[in-house]
């Protein structure tokens, strides 16, 4: 039989091969104690809710699985890491090699001395922002308005409400393939807008956030203002992937896109929002090859006829 990358029949366990027991081709390591998946759908778990399978997606039990699981990969199999699924585009192809889940176990948030926040790689925005105001931690409360995870906003340099995570981060902890785990301080993660010099294959596993004292009635009205001001301004009730198009320097995307007359804009199943012409959605039964090509669309008529050149902030991944 023709063997392709990810397809292999070899079971965790050495015994006869079955359907719903295997491992990634090449995998040198030991028995991993979390959930491995072969051709596991991800539509599911990102927020456009289209796209394609994993080869495989690994849930890890703790970070020493995860590192273990890491260790035992064969060199140059494809590593990415998925956390909340709001700020992806999974193509219809799927996506090659292994998808990393982090789960509850990566989910803690812990308040320290100094109003210092240890969080996991797999805690929500919210959490933390919660977290923090019932320590009186404030400079947080922006953390409340990025639909992901702490690794996701951490890669990505994300941020809200004037600021992002490069006002915050003190370090992160960051997992390799080969099972190197490495603490890197924010300094090192050489942020610009959106942007991290963190390679596509790197998960983070864990950060440290700095925040100055705070009354926590404050924080949580702060957070409540950030939490009606999205829900007014953005369409959170529909299938979307958070804002499509980075801001430019001095501009918004938004009133480039609607001056750009894109606003209802459709394509298949895709539309461009009409709350917010940052947003796409997907009104049902949109395609992944929908999405993306509605927001290239978008991009060709914003540069024909305002000038500008929108770059990408939503990740796009996989096999189209």
């Amino acid at each position: 039989m023709t063997r392709q990358h990810g397809d292999h029949l070899r079971s965790w366990t050495g015994a006869p091969a079955s359907e719903d027991v295997k491992r990634p081709a090449g995998f040198r390591g030991g028995e991993v104690r979390g959930k491995l998946t072969r051709q596991a759908p991800l539509a599911k778990l990102v927020w456009f809710k289209s796209g394609g399978a994993a080869d495989w997606l690994f849930e890890p039990e703790d970070l020493a699985d995860l590192v273990t699981f890491l260790a035992g990969l064969e060199e140059g199999t494809p590593v990415m890491a998925l956390g909340l699924g709001s700020n992806l585009i999974v193509r219809d192809g799927g996506v090659p090699g292994v998808v990393v889940r982090l789960g509850k176990a990566f989910a803690q948030v812990e308040a320290r001395e100094d109003h210092v926040l240890k969080c996991g790689g797999g805690a929500s925005g919210i959490l933390v922002s919660s977290t923090a105001r019932d320590a009186g931690t404030a400079g947080l409360e922006f953390l409340r308005g990025i639909p992901g995870t702490v690794g996701g906003f951490v890669r990505m340099n994300g941020g809200a409400y004037g600021r992002e995570v490069a006002d915050i981060l003190l370090d992160c902890e960051v997992a390799y393939p080969g099972g190197n785990l490495l603490t890197l301080p924010a300094g090192e993660l050489q942020y610009t807008y959106r942007h991290s010099a963190l390679p596509p294959e790197a998960i983070v596993v864990s950060a440290r956030f700095q925040g100055y004292p705070g009354d926590p009635a404050a924080i949580g009205a702060e957070m409540d203002r950030i939490a009606a001001a999205r829900e007014e301004s953005q369409p959170l009730r529909t299938k979307t992937g958070g804002s499509t198009f980075k801001n430019p320097p001095g501009d918004k995307a938004w009133r480039l896109v609607d001056a750009a007359g894109c606003r209802g804009l459709k394509l298949g199943g895709a539309q461009v929002s009409e709350k917010h012409a940052n947003f796409l959605i997907n009104t049902g039964e949109a395609t992944s090859a929908d999405i993306e090509g509605l927001g290239e669309l978008v991009r060709e008529k914003v540069a024909g006829s305002q000038g500008v050149n929108l770059e990408w902030e939503i990740q796009r991944v996989g096999r189209p």
